[in-house]
């Protein structure tokens, strides 16, 4: 036989059947390494049920909540900024910045804000207002800026934390990415790190920060800012938040926007002039707003967390959850048996006088 042949035979010979017990050792060893991950389906524990949908809406909620769960803000942690426009409620945090709110209450009583205007309105972020004349640090120009009044102090210490012993905050259970724990602390939507033992005010919608220059602690209190965008909250432990918008936020979210330089206005008439920032506790009584702040140590702060985190009527979908920044504190103005005080109404010359 030649060596073609033989190569033609041996290439044309049929392949030898697979044998029977090889194919059920491959079966048995399959089974032996799926058993493992059945047993893990089987011992897993079952999923814990999904909370019950609240049974009422948030708007119910608040309409039937009891006079006991809001509370009274107080006059002397209340500015009153009066703007063509309308008027705009600030309230300030001196549980988080006591050194920059007594200055703040300095700078209202002394009449500093009067006369000096909004400055900068930058989309989706800020808008700011100050004395247009004071010294620009990023050009190095100095200003001929409007001196403090007595009490006011040039210089404070940077308050962007405080000690978490002792802080009252009704925690959120819902995840942050921003902090190892959030909630409320009087109202105000804050942040804390148990580890460093440290809490601070998150920059949400309203919030109220000081603006400062390039040094840590070089903010008076002088220059403030309200967050009028999405949260930024990459600003948290960088600046001194002071406060929050109560009331008013549409008269500072509806300007007109700024130029390119971080929203800065080009020209001094595009600026909006502050006609008046008054501490309300400095007010006569009968011009004295009474506003009212939802408690958040209440069964019905929890029952509105929840009709916020499972949403009826015309969601498809519910989230089930919600974050720090969309668990806005309600704000009413206090009912009152006379007549009422109303609000955020534009000013008339005659009725400023």
């Amino acid at each position: 036989m030649s060596m073609t042949t033989s190569m033609t035979m041996r290439l044309s010979t049929p392949p030898r059947p697979r044998s029977p017990f090889r194919s059920c050792a491959t079966a048995l060893a399959a089974l032996a390494l799926c058993a493992p991950l059945m047993g893990l389906a089987a011992t897993a524990p079952a999923q814990p049920p999904k909370p019950a949908k609240p049974s009422r809406s948030s708007a119910d909620i608040l309409a039937t909540a009891p006079a006991s769960v809001w509370r009274d803000v107080d006059p002397d942690n209340l500015l009153v900024m009066t703007l063509p426009q309308g008027q705009v409620f600030i309230e300030l945090a001196p549980r988080f910045a006591p050194a920059h709110v007594d200055n703040i209450r300095a700078l209202a009583r002394g009449g500093y804000y009067d006369g000096l205007a909004i400055v900068r309105v930058q989309d989706n972020f800020v808008t700011q207002w100050g004395d247009p004349n004071a010294d620009d640090e990023d050009t190095g120009m100095k200003g001929k800026g409007k001196p403090f009044p007595a009490g006011a102090k040039a210089h404070l210490p940077a308050e962007f934390s405080i000690p978490l012993k002792g802080v009252p905050m009704t925690v959120l259970p819902d995840v942050d990415g921003w902090a190892p724990r959030v909630g409320q602390v009087d109202g105000f939507a804050a942040a804390a790190d148990p580890k460093a033992g440290k809490a601070w005010l998150a920059h949400c919608y309203g919030s109220v920060g000081a603006g400062r220059g390039n040094a840590a602690d070089s903010s008076t209190g002088a220059e403030l800012y309200a967050v009028i965008g999405q949260a930024p909250r990459g600003l948290d432990l960088n600046i001194t938040v002071v406060g929050r918008v109560l009331k008013g936020m549409e008269f500072l979210s509806s300007l007109p926007r700024g130029g390119a330089a971080m929203g800065f206005y080009d020209k001094p008439e595009q600026r909006l002039g502050i006609e008046r920032v008054a501490l309300a506790a400095a007010l006569p009584a009968e011009q004295r707003p009474a506003l009212q702040v939802l408690r958040t140590d209440t069964p019905t702060w929890q029952e509105l967390l929840d009709a916020r985190r499972h949403r009826g009527g015309w969601f498809v979908h519910s989230p089930g959850y919600t974050d720090l920044c969309s668990a806005a504190v309600p704000v009413r103005v206090k009912p009152a048996a006379g007549p009422e005080v109303k609000l955020n109404e534009p000013k008339s010359p005659e009725s400023r006088r």
